[in-house]
């Protein structure tokens, strides 16, 4: 693996890069409160498939630039970030995979500017539109977002969630996933991540944008290109419901659910995923 600077929207995201460099292009998108390594069980199965890999901290993660203002946080700049990404490194499109935040930057990405999207593949992240249609009629997923609220004030968040070398944030992936998902090697790397100069208030400023309106910037038409939404059945933090209600914003899409998964099925069903994303990918090589 390579590890890059890539200069893309204004800022630099530290990018893994992995595989042939003429094979086709996807990229990988982590959530909060991951960075590229999230990936680490996919990135070496599909460079092995001959894919060309690129695995960015996202804008205000790790070793990226993150930039001062709830207002650098906004889907639309986070869209353009990878957008750029896709051109700096020769290319005019790639499938993207997203999970969490990252999946809600390729539904923005897909919607918005489809010719950079050859294929998309979310991981427990509903389109941006369905979490309000859900929230209307499903009181129970007002319960599962309430941390996102408690995002929204100054400062606290950062003091409630940094105290004691960031426990409440180990024990957040601990206590929300399977047992033995996450290592205490897992853990320290995490921490590391998240105690870079400026990097807890950029990660949060993701959730203060919604604020800003940066949901609404998603457009509620079709999303054109192949779509798989993959789905942890035991997510803690998204309804299922809000995985059915997302087909309905995909003109080509299928859902899949996996039992005994979370939220954080891309660590605890690797092999389950790894097998339909390729499968995913296989069957579009073959339309084609």
């Amino acid at each position: 693996m390579e590890h890059l600077s890539i200069h893309t929207n204004g800022i630099v995201l530290h990018t893994v890069a992995a595989g042939p460099e003429e094979g086709p292009l996807i990229v990988l998108l982590h959530g909060f409160p991951e960075y590229w390594e999230a990936w680490k069980n996919q990135i070496g199965p599909l460079v092995e498939q001959g894919y060309r890999v690129l695995v960015p901290d996202q804008r205000g993660y790790n070793l990226s630039d993150k930039p001062e203002g709830v207002s650098q946080y906004t889907l639309d700049l986070l869209r353009d970030d990878i957008a750029g990404l896709i051109e700096q490194s020769g290319r005019d499109h790639a499938t993207i995979i997203g999970h969490d935040w990252g999946g809600a930057v390729a539904w923005h990405l897909a919607a918005t500017k489809p010719q950079f999207v050859d294929k998309l593949i979310v991981v427990n992240v509903p389109h941006p539109k369905a979490m309000p249609r859900v929230l209307a009629k499903n009181p129970l997923q007002w319960a599962k977002s309430s941390y996102m609220a408690f995002f929204q004030l100054p400062d606290l968040p950062e003091k409630a969630l940094a105290a004691d070398y960031f426990k409440t944030m180990a024990n957040s992936l601990v206590t929300t996933s399977r047992p033995d998902t996450f290592s205490q090697q897992d853990i320290e790397a995490y921490k590391e991540a998240w105690d870079q100069p400026g990097a807890l208030t950029a990660m949060l400023n993701w959730y203060r944008a919604i604020r800003q309106g940066s949901m609404l910037q998603t457009p509620d038409h079709k999303i054109t290109v192949p779509v798989r939404i993959i789905w942890g059945v035991g997510d803690q933090f998204l309804s299922p419901m809000l995985a059915k209600e997302s087909l309905d914003f995909c003109e080509d899409g299928e859902l899949v659910f996996i039992g005994e998964a979370t939220h954080w099925v891309h660590h605890e069903q690797p092999y389950i995923l790894n097998l339909l994303i390729g499968r995913f990918l296989k069957e579009e090589k073959a339309a084609l």
